[in-house]
């Protein structure tokens, strides 16, 4: 395994519209790993073609054991994991090709990733600055085979500056249909996995979770400061989480289950008391009284 080289690893599934681009950002590794899960399209030709090394994993749901695949076979001592609709600036490509010729004690590297969605830059509602473990020594980093869960890690980490230079591009949803895809194909994983957990379906959960999404997207992660687009994301985020909950039900046979009005009253009146909470939280904020009164607070801490 050689020391201060950087492996780039890429796994795929049908990204033949994407993977040239997010190669290209990263011609200057040592190495360029692609992982293709049995696609259906050309992406393996082209990465072949482009000076990448194909590799093959079986196809699964999500990415993680394919990721922790590809990474036992990357040959140098450095990893950095890049998506396939993921581009590498040149000021963050010059960074970690510095960073891993210096004496340094760190082992995994944090850095920031800026969501393009619907074609706007998301700087709101849980988007920005989204950080994600990608660089790091070649033992120091192990995904769970669950999805979406945070890798574990050995040694000490870094974490880069949340500024736009040091960020992975991060080409995200490009349709409305594209987030209805994915989230069918996640929201079936993420339902099985509650199953196996222990997790018991309530039908009070189909409006608890979803409400609960929205309104930390939307207002405590300011969402509405992306406008139109940080209110429509925000409630296709909480759409995601009803699906979620409605599958784990389908688990359970479709049960039938008698509610009544009453106390369907009862939760409609919290999520109204939450939604009241949070405007009026807002509009507190922007008093100048308030703004005083918390910097007095800090000063006396």
């Amino acid at each position: 395994m050689a020391q201060n080289k950087i492996t780039v690893v890429i796994n795929t599934l049908n990204e033949q519209k994407n993977i040239a681009r997010a190669i290209e950002s990263v011609k200057w590794a040592d190495e360029i790993l692609v992982c293709d899960m049995q696609s259906d399209d050309d992406t393996a030709l082209i990465a072949r073609k482009m000076g990448a090394v194909v590799i093959f994993h079986k196809r699964m749901g999500f990415v993680e054991p394919a990721r922790n695949f590809a990474i036992s076979k990357a040959s140098h001592e450095w990893v950095l994991i890049v998506d396939a609709d993921e581009e590498i600036p040149d000021s963050l490509a010059k960074y970690l090709q510095e960073m891993v010729q210096k004496p340094i004690v760190s082992t995994f590297v944090e850095i920031p990733r800026q969501n393009i969605i619907f074609n706007k830059w998301m700087k709101a509602s849980m988007w920005w600055p989204d950080y994600n473990i990608r660089f790091f020594k070649k033992e120091a980093v192990t995904w769970s085979d669950h999805i979406h869960r945070p890798p574990k890690t050995e040694g000490q980490g870094l974490t880069l500056p949340g500024e736009e230079r040091w960020a992975i591009i991060h080409h995200n949803y490009t349709s409305v249909s594209q987030f209805i895809d994915r989230l069918n194909r996640y929201s079936t994983i993420q339902a099985k996995e509650l199953k196996q957990s222990g997790t018991e379906f309530k039908w009070t959960d189909l409006l608890t979770k979803p409400i609960e999404e929205f309104l930390g997207r939307f207002f405590a992660n300011r969402g509405f400061d992306d406008g139109l687009h940080g209110l429509i994301l925000s409630l296709l985020q909480a759409f995601s989480f009803l699906v979620v909950y409605i599958k784990l039900w389908e688990l359970n046979g479709f049960k039938e289950d008698q509610i009544k009005l009453s106390e369907v009253r009862i939760e409609t009146d919290k999520i109204g008391q939450q939604i009241n909470y949070w405007f009026n939280f807002q509009s507190l904020s922007k008093n100048p009284l308030r703004r005083v009164i918390q910097k007095a607070r800090a000063k006396l801490k």
